[in-house]
């Protein structure tokens, strides 16, 4: 998988960063929300719990998807603006985790 940022926007009054990318993944499944994120969060050089994946939509019989990601400058930030669906779709699989044992 190969992640190409297009776009990438300072928006000072919620204290974030909005990113534009394209997910290259040909010959393999759509990734997963975690999966992007943890590749964003390498290639930014940030705190995981700072980026937020809002959307990845995958183009019909292509491998290759966009998508739009937020960086927020501190958690605070990010608890008051970000949906709360939009959170927990972002977050680190430890229900499943803990199931499984």
């Amino acid at each position: 998988m190969e992640i190409k940022i297009t776009d990438e926007k300072e928006n000072p009054l919620l204290s974030r960063t909005e990113i534009k990318f394209e997910c290259l993944y040909h010959g393999e499944p759509t990734p997963k929300i975690l999966e992007v994120k943890k590749k964003l969060v390498a290639m930014l050089n940030s705190d995981k719990d700072l980026l937020v994946v809002d959307a990845l939509k995958p183009y019909f019989g292509e491998g290759k998807a966009k998508g739009y990601a937020k960086l927020y400058q501190d958690k605070k930030a990010l608890e008051e603006i970000e949906q709360k669906h939009v959170i927990e779709k972002n977050l680190e699989e430890k229900m499943e985790t803990e199931g499984e044992e």
